[in-house]
């Protein structure tokens, strides 16, 4: 046995002692760090040890410096955003992976890491009910790959479809290249989209138009089809579309059915964001929501949301992988082995060259919770914000702004968008709970998320008595009767 070795078994117990400890206790820190700009240059020094330090002096600075400046997202008190992905089967999956150290690039770099990420994809794309054409086994074109991010696979994905359009034109029109083609393209997305979808275009150098949603925060069939019509009639070529399902800002659901039809009918590809909503699929109940989903081009939602999984894995599914292929195809004589072709190589289904082993993690979790215990974790997740809803309900003061869906609750104080601002950020100075605001329809709204696995229907019930209670004061300071009605 080595010395590194040696040391490693003995280290290694005690960090799984000190994460462990750290989740029984996460209770008591609060959930947003309470620090200022720069605080950790006060604690560590300005330049690298020369010589080794002690672990255990390295473990003492872990609570001194560091955690002092963790947000604590795995919470039971923690409300903003969106659920963090995490669980002890996929922190043990990650260990593993970071032990054997293989850079997947291709298959031949290490098989096991291609086929795994390929199988356990096409387990969950059977399990939340995609259709076949995106499963990788069968005599279908489709797969899937996992993605750093959601929005890593938005930029993917706008990519491919940018590099397929241009490839059908010019077969089209031989006179013409790619940058004759570029700048009339044109993509859409809705007002509600998230802003990775923006930030996709600017990379890819694509204008993309922002489309109006419902009343129901929805992107719907109409409101594409006229601009669609608008730009073509201005020459412009609309080649893509992001759909969202579960929205950042209201958790709304675009009506991939309507946007579908006409995707299919313009031969535009439609991409389906699912980022946050993509795990409740594993429940029947949910899958409505789907509707429409057949003509999706490519798929993505983030296990590292409310799949247990943490972070990073986001799962990107396509129908037909030369999409992917042909778009980012380079072939150098280092990357060649003898099975190519025969097999899949990752490197040109991602940005990146180098493929981690991501599978693993999601491996261990799919079999130490099982589909059942997943589906369980969802449903206590959307009941906990149903409670909350009927909270928020009891009292006259407040208002419910969104379609409780998921869970996700946006609501405000019945008064103006300052006086709600000036609530979430009484609410975050508490250190209590930590939730965040949104600009919903120009209304600024109060954003409630059920986050932690370990949150109960006490911490609801503890966080509707802060946000009341603050509620209170601030009315009374602002001269408004802090009585509910």
């Amino acid at each position: 046995m080595s010395s590194e070795s040696k040391e490693f078994r003995k280290q290694g117990k005690e960090m799984v002692d000190y994460i462990a400890g750290y989740i029984d206790t996460i209770e008591e820190r609060p959930p947003l760090a309470q620090v200022e700009p720069g605080y950790l240059s006060k604690l560590i020094p300005n330049a690298a040890p020369q010589n080794p330090e002690k672990w255990e002096d390295i473990m003492k600075d872990v609570e001194k410096a560091i955690m002092p400046g963790v947000s604590h997202w795995r919470s039971p008190n923690f409300h903003a955003y969106y659920e963090v992905g995490s669980s002890c089967p996929s922190i043990l999956g990650d260990m593993l992976s970071d032990g054997i150290g293989c850079v997947g690039f291709t298959w031949i770099a290490s098989p096991a890491c291609t086929e795994l990420e390929t199988i356990v994809l096409d387990w969950i794309c059977k399990a939340i009910g995609l259709p076949d054409e995106f499963l990788t086994e069968g005599s279908g074109k489709g797969g899937g790959v996992i993605q750093g991010s959601a929005s890593e696979a938005t930029i993917f994905s706008l990519l491919a479809a940018k590099m397929k359009t241009i490839r059908q034109v010019v077969e089209r029109e031989p006179d013409k290249d790619q940058y004759d083609v570029l700048p009339k393209m044109i993509a859409y997305t809705s007002d509600q989209a998230h802003s990775s979808i923006e930030r996709a275009a600017l990379i890819g150098s694509i204008r993309m138009r922002i489309l109006p949603s419902d009343n129901q925060h929805a992107m719907r069939g109409d409101t594409l089809k006229k601009a669609i019509e608008e730009d073509k009639a201005k020459g412009l070529l609309p080649f893509f579309i992001c759909a969202t399902l579960g929205t950042t800002g209201c958790c709304s659901f675009d009506n991939l059915q309507e946007l579908g039809e006409i995707c299919k009918k313009e031969n535009i590809w439609m991409h389906v964001d699912a980022a946050y909503a993509g795990t409740a699929f594993l429940c029947p109940e949910f899958r409505y929501l789907l509707k429409g989903v057949n003509y999706a081009t490519s798929f993505n939602f983030n296990p590292h949301k409310m799949m247990r999984v943490n972070f990073d894995c986001s799962a990107l599914w396509v129908k037909d992988e030369d999409d992917l292929v042909q778009a980012f195809y380079v072939d150098l004589s280092f990357h060649k082995h003898k099975h190519q072709g025969a097999v899949r190589d990752l490197r040109h289904w991602q940005i990146p060259f180098g493929n981690r082993f991501r599978s693993l993690k999601l491996w261990f979790v799919l079999r130490m919770f099982g589909i059942k215990q997943l589906q369980a974790h969802v449903r206590k997740q959307v009941q906990l914000a149903h409670d909350f809803e009927k909270l928020v309900l009891s009292d006259s003061r407040f208002e419910i702004v969104n379609r409780v869906v998921l869970g996700l609750v946006c609501f405000r104080l019945k008064k103006s968008d300052e006086l709600n601002q000036a609530l979430v950020e009484k609410i975050n100075a508490s250190g209590k709970i930590h939730m965040l605001s949104s600009d919903l329809k120009g209304k600024t709204v109060l954003r409630f998320a059920i986050c932690g696995a370990s949150t109960e229907n006490k911490h609801i019930q503890y966080a509707w008595n802060v946000i009341r209670g603050i509620a209170d004061s601030l009315l009374m300071e602002n001269g408004l009767s802090a009585l509910s009605l």
